[in-house]
């Protein structure tokens, strides 16, 4: 693999992916998605998600990005998946999160914030191929009869 490397130092000079954290938080079973009031793709729904901060775990950034996206406060169940995305150089990371209440609303970064079944879920106006993918993944995921499939019970 190439790397860039100062003609004077010898430095090599890294270029590293971005790391994107976010969850698909979950109320009675519905998944909460943003229609995005920002660029890129200003007007598709996505889940909660944004750029990982220096200081901060994975699961805190995904915390932190959903309460500045939907204003949900919601708790970290388990990791759902990590997706590659080479050509642009980012890595999701993405947690399937339990809602700690029914309180959600628009922010400055979504125009709109809502609940959806598989069945309701604007799957043609979804904002990122990835969103698509871990939506898919959820709602196929086997689960038993509490319905986590991990076996996850909450308290």
């Amino acid at each position: 693999m190439e790397r860039r490397v100062c003609s004077s130092c010898s430095q090599v000079h890294y270029l590293n992916p971005r790391v994107i954290v976010g969850t698909l938080p979950i109320w009675e079973g519905k998944v909460l998605l943003c229609r995005r009031n920002i660029e890129p793709r200003l007007g598709f729904w996505t889940v909660p998600a944004g750029f990982l901060e220096m200081g901060e775990s994975m699961a805190e950034g995904a915390i932190r990005e959903t309460i500045e996206e939907s204003r949900a406060a919601v708790a970290v169940r388990h990791l759902h998946g990590t997706y590659d995305i080479t050509r642009i150089g980012q890595i999701y990371v993405l947690y399937v999160a339990d809602m700690l209440s029914d309180h959600f609303e628009p922010t400055a970064e979504s125009r709109e914030v809502g609940l959806f079944g598989r069945d309701q879920i604007p799957w043609d106006q979804l904002a990122f191929k990835v969103v698509k993918q871990a939506l898919l993944q959820y709602f196929d995921e086997p689960r038993p009869a509490n319905g986590d499939p991990f076996g996850w019970t909450p308290d």
